[in-house]
């Protein structure tokens, strides 16, 4: 039974990495500080003989006992909200946690991926965003702290593999949804379906004409799944090029939700990205993958979980001080 470590295991797209993995008859062990991740999301598997969990801040070193044939890297908070609150805590999973994570698979002959982002790409000035485009990043803005967080981690996990030989795997993930994201998360998606759900007017930031191509988690989880297994060490974009402006998208969810709320708009909070689409020729010629799922479907799933969650998950605010900063 091979075996795999994966960090951030309790976060929305790492709980569904163990889900997968433990499928496809994977002995798992789990790791996550719970900073922004929820046991709730994986105590489906604590009774599973082939999962084990470990509470541990990968920012400090990381002892796992055993073999292990892959690690996957996805400990870091992603949303602005997160980032805004512990931007300290944001550099240093990106730079010690990935460095403890390399020093682990070089340790253990383990081929690792890293999850990055989109965010690499900064506010582009390409459009769509190919692997080869370096990025329009402003290093000291409020988002810097995981853009260059992101940016460094692809900067080592290179540095591992042409130096140590490492068998590495960089994907660069853009906006993804679905089942066990937070509600109070900040990001649009389910900032629009908490506004809906409580009767609140729908807020834009800007004038609705940025946009966001969003992928529902099981494409995402199918397209992470055949990077590891690839031969492929550099950078791979996986997202759904299906653009939607955010004016667009709001009107979306209006329809999905029946609110009889309207749209209201704020100021754009600095550095938002004006534009986001994910070129992935490169997914589809090496991988084999595309996504599946369109984005009607896959909403209407997540729309039915926002609306199982308890009351007080619907009604928990995010700080003030994180308005300006709750799009993604």
């Amino acid at each position: 039974m091979p075996r795999i470590l994966i960090t951030g295991a309790a976060g929305f797209l790492g709980s569904h990495l163990c889900d997968r993995f433990i499928k496809e008859g994977y002995e798992v062990v789990g790791m996550d500080n719970l900073i922004t991740g929820d046991l709730k999301n994986i105590e489906h598997l604590f009774k599973l003989e082939q999962f084990s969990f470990y509470n541990h801040d990968v920012s400090n070193f990381i002892h796992v006992p055993g073999q292990l044939d892959y690690i996957l890297h996805f400990a870091s908070p992603a949303s602005p909200i997160d980032y805004l609150k512990i931007p300290i805590q944001t550099l240093k999973v990106g730079s010690l946690g990935t460095h403890n994570c390399l020093g682990l698979a070089k340790a253990k002959g383990a081929r690792i991926l890293v999850a990055s982002t989109s965010e690499v790409y900064g506010d582009p000035t390409v459009h769509p965003q190919t692997e080869e485009y370096w990025g329009n990043v402003n290093p000291v803005g409020p988002r810097g702290v995981y853009d260059e967080a992101k940016r460094f981690q692809e900067a080592m996990t290179m540095a591992y593999h042409t130096y140590h030989g490492l068998e590495t795997r960089i994907v660069r993930i853009f906006n993804t949804y679905g089942p066990r994201m937070r509600l109070n998360d900040g990001r649009v998606l389910p900032a629009f379906i908490g506004q809906a759900l409580r009767g609140e007017d729908l807020t834009v930031f800007g004038d609705g004409s940025q946009t966001r191509s969003f992928c529902y988690m099981d494409d995402l989880i199918e397209g992470i799944y055949r990077l590891l297994k690839s031969d492929y060490p550099y950078p791979v974009n996986i997202g759904n090029p299906d653009e939607i402006t955010i004016g667009e998208f709001a009107e979306e969810i209006i329809k999905l939700t029946g609110t009889t709320q309207k749209v209201i708009y704020k100021d754009l909070p600095k550095d938002d990205p004006t534009q986001r689409r994910p070129d992935i020729s490169k997914a589809r010629e090496i991988l084999g993958w595309e996504p599946k799922v369109n984005r009607a479907e896959g909403l209407k799933i997540t729309y039915e979980y926002f609306k199982s969650l308890p009351q007080e998950e619907l009604y928990k605010k995010e700080h003030k001080d994180f308005e300006a900063y709750i799009r993604k």
